[in-house]
């Protein structure tokens, strides 16, 4: 498969099985519990969505990266939790409620957030010159392929709730597999370039990694949250949802560099998490 098929073919479809996935564990009362967790959402989106950016921002900064990496970097930051976050938090005992209404409301808000801080992140690490804005055609593309196919796994849950029970493990599988092809595809693409890329981004996905699930655990204990949702909150925003952002690089921004780190702390997000979640629960009796 050429690199043009993987952006304009496979990346487009990998991403809707993968909300498609989402969808089928989403329903009507998910959105509804913004109304019974308020300060647990309030607080998990502010972290999501204003603290994680600027961590990212003063990373990117502080170790250099070259500016198309930093763009990558940054747009990782903007994209909402993945799906995998609410596989996670349930093996960590955490409130998944809580993460399928965090990943729901995300997802939906990101839509418009992306764009911005992008955009920003574009103006800043590469000059106006290099400016390359979201194109609106794109922006309605990005909305499409989340939504369309969340609104349809919601669909078959509530009409066929049995069977969307038992497709929820093959699919979260699938997605799974799906996104390692993603970042396998992504990684062939710029083959003659990525050990030079890993040397200059590992590091730092790495500590965004570790940034986002500490932010993620200690602001909403700071807070006094329970730690079921202390947990979930650090699920939802240590994983973000790479294929996303991965998607918007090759696709909207015509970039595969920018894909770079995604695809890198996505290979490394499922080990930092399995061993945080280990960590915190050591010692747990609740």
């Amino acid at each position: 498969m050429s690199s043009t098929d993987i952006t304009t073919k496979f990346l487009p479809v990998a991403l809707g099985i993968v909300m498609l996935g989402l969808g089928l564990s989403l329903t009507l009362d998910d959105f509804k519990r913004v109304v019974q967790y308020p300060k647990a959402v309030i607080t998990g989106l502010i972290c999501q969505m204003l603290v994680l950016p600027a961590v990212c921002f003063l990373l990117c900064k502080g170790m250099g990266l070259a500016p198309v990496l930093a763009v990558g970097l940054m747009l990782l930051s903007a994209s909402p939790g993945g799906a995998t976050a609410n596989l996670y938090s349930h093996l960590s005992r955490g409130d998944v409620a809580l993460n399928i209404t965090l990943t729901a409301v995300n997802s939906l808000l990101t839509i418009f957030t992306i764009p911005v801080i992008v955009n920003l992140s574009l103006a800043h690490f590469m000059g106006t010159e290099q400016y390359i804005p979201l194109q609106f055609k794109k922006v309605l593309e990005v909305f499409a392929i989340v939504l369309v196919p969340v609104s349809i796994g919601m669909m078959i849950n509530k009409r066929f709730p049995e069977f969307a029970k038992k497709m929820e493990k093959p699919v979260k599988i699938a997605s799974a597999l799906v996104l390692l092809l993603v970042i396998a595809g992504a990684v062939l693409k710029e083959k003659e370039n990525i050990k030079s890329y890993f040397a200059q981004v590992g590091m730092a996905a790495l500590l965004f990694n570790l940034l986002s699930l500490g932010v993620g655990y200690f602001a909403p204990k700071l807070l006094r949250l329970p730690e079921r949702q202390n947990i979930a909150i650090a699920m939802e925003i240590g994983i973000h949802n790479g294929t996303l952002a991965i998607y918007i690089a090759m696709n909207a921004l015509q970039n595969s560099a920018m894909a770079i780190p995604p695809a890198v702390y996505s290979l490394i997000m499922f080990f930092t998490a399995a061993l945080f979640g280990w960590l915190i629960n050591l010692g747990r009796k609740e």
